[in-house]
């Protein structure tokens, strides 16, 4: 298979399946050679991210996604994704194993929502508390000028059921829930856009989007750069030219 891209995922699955199912439904086709050439890694067997994030005591996920990348590299992949925000945990470490353009979701949303909302001096973030924690998304947008609203102590116990109680346990979307959680942000504490911080979050987004309130979906923002690179690639773009306008320096 010539030209095709590298996916991460299993982190959980049903976010990975809602990633696909937006790189497969909003590339253009009109034949099945249309669609794009990707290999998956569904490695559901990962440890737990936010509970090794937040005690090292507890499974190490890092030797697990460092077997996966290097297993992947020997194929020759035009480049990365990994559909998990909580896993950029070790972003560093897995992309200097190889040499081979891997996107960083986080960087790429936080410049994604300074370019479509510059005069928002604030956006509001909800996530794991693994990826809160971690500070990844907050470090890089005090880097571009913003601040970060997490929400009052109700916030997060609430996120932590729609991720964890609802979608990882259940399989099942709250669309009240979710939709509760981002009212809550907007009105309570005057957050205009939300950042999706999980790609469980995402998912809901994907199955509840009927509210009035602007977000930033990482995910879905990945989804179309997913598509846009594959394209330049496959028409005959370097790999790592084509990937360079998102690979960010510090």
């Amino acid at each position: 298979m010539k030209h095709f891209f590298s996916i991460l995922g299993g982190m959980g699955t049903l976010s990975t399946e809602s990633y696909l199912k937006l790189i497969n439904h909003r590339v253009k086709i009109s034949q099945d050679q249309d669609y794009l050439n990707y290999l998956l890694v569904n490695d559901a067997q990962i440890p737990d991210r936010t509970a090794f994030i937040l005690d090292h005591s507890k499974p190490n996920f890092f030797d697990d996604l460092k077997e996966d990348v290097l297993a992947q590299a020997n194929l020759k992949p035009d480049f990365f994704v990994m559909p998990c925000n909580t896993a950029h945990y070790f972003y560093d470490e897995l992309a200097h194993l190889i040499n081979i353009p891997f996107l960083n979701m986080i960087q790429i949303a936080s410049h994604k929502f300074v370019e479509e909302f510059p005069n928002e001096s604030k956006i509001g973030l909800i996530a794991t508390e693994g990826s809160i924690y971690d500070h990844l998304y907050e470090d890089e947008l005090h880097k571009l000028g913003k601040k970060v609203e997490f929400g009052g102590p109700e916030i997060q116990p609430m996120v932590n059921d729609l991720i964890y109680r609802n979608i990882k346990e259940k399989g099942k979307i709250d669309s009240k829930l979710y939709h509760n959680i981002l009212k809550k942000m907007h009105d309570n504490y005057g957050c205009n856009v939300v950042l999706l911080g999980c790609t469980e979050l995402s998912l809901a987004q994907e199955k509840a989007p009927d509210h009035p309130y602007q977000i930033i979906d990482p995910q879905l923002i990945m989804a179309d750069i997913t598509i846009e690179l594959a394209l330049k690639i496959r028409k005959g773009m370097d790999a790592k030219k084509a990937c360079a306008s998102y690979l960010y320096q510090d």
